[in-house]
This record gives C-alpha cells, structure tokens and sequence, in this order.
C-alpha cells in the first residue's frame, strides 16, 4: 500500500506541476504585450499627425512607402490617409485666413501646390499675399507691408488700384524709391495714358525724383557694441566693436551684420555687452539699442533704437547688378561717420557664406563699414557690407539686396531666424547640381534620396543658371520657404520625392559629423568620395574628386589608395581637419601624408 501510495501522490504531483504551469503560462500570455511591428507603429504616428501637423503626416506617407513594401490592402490605406491629410491642410489654411494669419495661409498654399493640388479655392499665394500686404499696410507695418506687396507683385503683377494704394503709403512715409517701384507698377497696369492720369502729379513727381548721397547718409548710424573692458598685462581696455547700420523703417528698424553685434545674442558668450548707435560724430549721444532678429548663416541682424530717421532705405526698389557697375558704400570705417566710398562691382556669386553667393566690390571699405549699405547710381540697394573677412584680407564684399528682401520676414518675427534644411550636400558638375552626401537623420535621409542622383527641379522650377551660380539658385528656391512646408524634389533619373523641410543648424555639416562616420564625411568637406578597401579597417580608394575642391586642390585623384589616420572636428572655431597617408597615382604611387583642413561652414548645403 505504501508504495502504492507513493507512486500515485507522484503522479498527482506531476499533474498539479502541470495543470499550474499551464494557468501560470496562460496568465503569463495574457498578460504579456508584445511590441507591435514597426509598420504598424509608424501607420500610427501618420494617424496621429494628420490632426495636428497635416504636412508632417504627408511627408511620413513618403517615408512609409520609402522603407516599407506595400500590399493592396496598405496601399488603399495610405491612400486613405493621404486624402485625410490633404483635407485637413486644406482646413488649416482656411483656419489662417479667417484669423488673418495670412502668412501662414501663403506657407500652407505653397505645400498644397508641391502637392499637385489645385489651391484656387483654398487660395493662391500670390492674392493671399496681397491681403496680408493691405492688413499689414493698415496696422501700421509698412515694412512688412511693402516686402509682401513686392513678393506677391513678382508672382503676380498688381492690379492698378493695388499698385495706387502703396504708392501713396510710400509718398506718405517719404520712401522714395519704395514709391517709384510701386509707380512703375502702377504704370505698367494702367494700360492706358487716361488711367495713369489718375495718379497724382504731386506723386509721380515724387516718385521721379532722385535721392543724393547728401540724404542718405542721414539714414545711415554707426553701430558701437560696448563690451566692457579686457586686461592686458595688468592694465584693462575698453573693448568695443564698431559697425554700421542703415534704416529700413521709420519706427527705428536698422540693418547691421550679425558679426557685429554678435555679442548680444550669442549663447556661447559669457562677457558684458550693450549695443548703441550714433547718429553724427564722436560728440553727439549713444542711443541704446536691441537685436530684434538675426540670422548667423546670412551675418545680417535687424536692431531696432528709439530714433526717427531722417531718410529710409528702401528694400523695395533693389538692384542686381552686374560686373562692372558702379556703386557707392556709406558707413563708418573705423568710426569716421558718413563716409561715402566709390567702386565698381568687381565679381557676383562669391561662395564665402553658407547660403548663397555675394558681390564682391572695389569700394574702399574697412573694419567699421560691416552692416552699411552699398547703392548704384539711382540710390537703389544693391547690398549690405560685410568687412573683414579673415582670409581674403583686402578684399570687400556684400550681401545681396536681393537676399536681405527674402531674409526680412524672418529676423522681423525677432530671435534667431529659422531657415530651412533638407539634408544634402551638392557639387556643380558636368550633369547638374549632384547630390554628393545626404546627413543622417534628415528629411532627404529619412525618404532615402540616393547620392550620386542630379537635381532636376525643385518645387517644380527647372533649375538652370550659369557656372557657378546653380547650387546658389537652388537655394534661392528654398530660401523663400518656412520650415514645415512641403518641398518637392525631382531628380534626372527620374525619382520624385515630397520632403517636409527642417530648420537649419547653425553649422549642419558639424551635425552631421557627429552622427556619420568620417569616411562619409570626405565628400562634403573635402570633395572626394571613397570606396572601402576589401579587408582593410580605416584603407580605402578614392572613387571620385569634386573639380575645384579642397581634395583637387591637394592634388588627389581618382583611384589614389588612401588610409584615413585621423579626424578631428573643431566645432568651436568651425573648422575640421582630416589626416590621411594617400598613395598619389599621378605621381607614381609616391606615398605622401597629409592634413586636410575645412571650414564646417561650407556653402554647398541644401
């Protein structure tokens, strides 16, 4: 019995451990969540995006058909999403112009026409423009208001009551130029000499009227950024920066370099520092003045001081120039106030900032100069002085007027300007404006665009400009665009991409270097592209040398052998350097090692 016993309390013990393991693991399943796949995580956050960021949302359909492969059923869902998306980027639009955020509105319209969605209901940019104009224009803004009548004349020609009504605002406020440019338009939608009969004779012959250098520079201030006092051996200094600075509007709005007043609104200083302006010689009082809004990438501020000026510039009636021309710059070379300089413009398109190109001119400019304007023979902006640049001593050269126009809206809003960024690095070649490099984690990254591919178009514009001059009309093209907005990118071979643009880094290539390896990083600091050596860490061979780089400066070619043995990223003073032993095929193989310095700033970026 006792053995029977035992062997049937076995038995029953096996199946109590069973029956447990079985409730146990049952309870254990139910309770347990497992991740779902990333599909579907991803078909979620468009869900998700489509009420609050309708943009957003469209651009992640374009990432979910990228890196997923799709099914009927998929495909029928991400087009259900796509409609629900485009439906609801339609009723924010109508939302901003009903609130009058008619900037807003323009942003949104852009989108949906990249979109290939037809905004005639909802609204075209040009007429949702031309409403924000007359709302600014009535609230008093008449800087914002005469920029946004210009962008929507451009897109669309003003009708001539349109044209009349910044006209006389411009006789008004005493903007000549801004008035001739609005004549002008005025003129051209008359159509007939009895309607241009309408205007004015006092106000034609306002706006036929010439400005002297004489007024001029009664709208011109010298900016001094007092930086408190430095100690040398023993004994303290003052430190100050001297500038210039011109008035765009009459409620006391100047523009000056970012550089020169750096300073105020640079996180990474610790020092004193307060900025004022001076409006005659040595004598006369400092005005205390505040940054309003600046952009590093551009070196251009918008400061603001309690002055009402005797002459505004216009940043309506700007010239573009041509090689050749004359021009005169005002400014305060080392603290002489009003000076008046006289040159010619000697280059266009100079590549020393990182969006694009700028004139270089003849003018004899100096340290104090940085933030003046230069004008041609009309008294028209042609541009804005920046000084000083470290290595190309003896050399002057300015912003484009027509680059301050586009830049305005942004340091107006005040703070940091926000421009946008879609992740590329290109080189102008034989074929077009190719893509050399996309950065991780960015738009272009994430709707995996190939390098190697050349750009077609761009927002549905074909890009074509002379040697030189195309990565800098490209982005112009982005420029005039918000971050958030929807940016369409085709390419030659044929692929068709729909980005959401970022905002910019202040140096997005040093971005990019923290989160890419450093052989990615060749091509778009140093110009060569590498190819892995089979079985050989850190050996490669150089696959291809951008013409005019750093790389063909050095003399490196295609097929060189190249071992990289360092590289080193100095954020701080904004440049990197790369070491590297490289077997020179044009020289027979002659082993060779070399330091490869970049500036991180490069204006090669899209």
């Amino acid at each position: 019995m006792k053995a029977w016993h035992a062997v049937a309390f076995f038995f029953l013990s096996i199946g109590s451990l069973c029956l447990l393991a079985c409730v146990s693991s049952r309870t254990l399943a139910d309770r347990l969540v497992l991740p779902k796949p990333a599909r579907e995580i991803r078909l979620a956050d468009i869900e998700n995006a489509i009420s609050e960021n309708p943009a957003q949302a469209l651009h992640l359909i374009g990432v979910y058909r990228a890196h997923y492969p799709q099914d009927n059923e998929t495909n029928d869902k991400l087009a259900g999403l796509w409609d629900a998306a485009v439906r609801g980027l339609k009723t924010d639009q109508a939302k901003a112009l009903e609130e009058k955020r008619f900037d807003d509105a323009a942003s949104m319209a852009r989108s949906l026409v990249n979109l290939n969605v037809a905004v005639e209901s909802t609204g075209m940019e040009p007429d949702i423009l031309l409403a924000g104009a007359k709302d600014k224009l009535e609230n008093g803004d008449d800087l914002s208001a005469f920029i946004t009548a210009v962008h929507a004349h451009t897109l669309k020609p003003l009708a001539f009551d349109d044209a009349l009504i910044f006209l006389s605002r411009a006789v008004l406020v005493k903007q000549r130029r801004t008035a001739s440019y609005f004549l002008a338009a005025a003129d051209a939608a008359a159509g007939s000499a009895d309607k241009r009969a309408e205007i004015p004779a006092d106000v034609r012959a306002y706006a036929e009227g010439t400005d002297q250098p004489r007024d001029m520079i009664k709208g011109v201030a010298t900016v001094l950024v007092d930086q408190g006092t430095h100690i040398e051996r023993g004994r303290a200094y003052p430190a100050m920066t001297l500038g210039s600075a011109f008035f765009v509007d009459a409620s006391g709005l100047l523009i000056t370099n970012y550089h020169v007043v750096q300073s105020e609104v640079d996180p990474a200083y610790e020092g004193y520092s307060r900025v004022y302006i001076r409006m005659g010689d040595a004598a006369s009082p400092r005005v205390p003045a505040k940054v309003v809004g600046y952009d590093k990438a551009m070196d251009l501020a918008l400061i603001k001081a309690s002055v009402t000026p005797e002459y505004v510039f216009s940043i309506a009636d700007w010239a573009a120039p041509a090689v050749g021309d004359p021009v005169i710059a005002i400014g305060s070379p080392v603290g002489l106030e009003k000076t008046v300089t006289q040159g010619i413009v000697s280059a266009m398109g100079r590549r020393l900032l990182q969006i694009g190109g700028v004139i270089q001119i003849d003018a004899a400019v100096n340290h104090g100069n940085s933030g003046g304007p230069v004008l041609d023979r009309n008294g028209r902006l042609v541009g804005v002085v920046f000084a000083g640049a470290d290595q190309y001593q003896g050399l002057n050269f300015a912003i484009p007027a027509e680059r301050l126009v586009a830049a305005l809206p942004a340091l107006i809003k005040g703070g940091k300007a926000a421009r946008p960024w879609l992740g590329l690095a290109l080189a102008e070649t034989a074929e077009g404006a190719e893509i050399i490099y996309v950065a991780p984690f960015t738009p272009a990254a994430e709707m995996n665009v190939k390098e190697g591919s050349v750009i077609a178009y761009l927002n549905g514009e074909k890009m074509n400009a002379s040697q030189g001059g195309l990565i800098p009309a490209l982005q112009d093209a982005l420029f005039s665009t918000r971050p958030g907005e929807l940016v369409s990118l085709e390419t030659t071979d044929g692929a068709r991409y729909l980005l959401m643009s970022h905002a910019r880094s202040a140096l997005p290539l040093s971005e990019a270097a923290k989160k890419d390896s450093r052989e990615r990083m060749t091509g778009p600091l140093f110009g060569f592209i590498l190819a892995p050596s089979l079985g050989k860490t850190s050996t490669y061979t150089v696959k291809k040398v951008i013409r005019g780089s750093i790389a063909d400066d050095a003399g490196l070619s295609k097929d060189d052998p190249i071992i990289i043995r360092g590289f080193s990223v100095m954020e701080k003073e904004g440049y990197v350097f790369m070491d590297i032993d490289v077997k020179k095929r044009r020289l027979g193989y002659m082993e060779t090692s070399m330091r490869l310095p970049a500036y991180l700033d490069t204006p090669d970026t899209l």
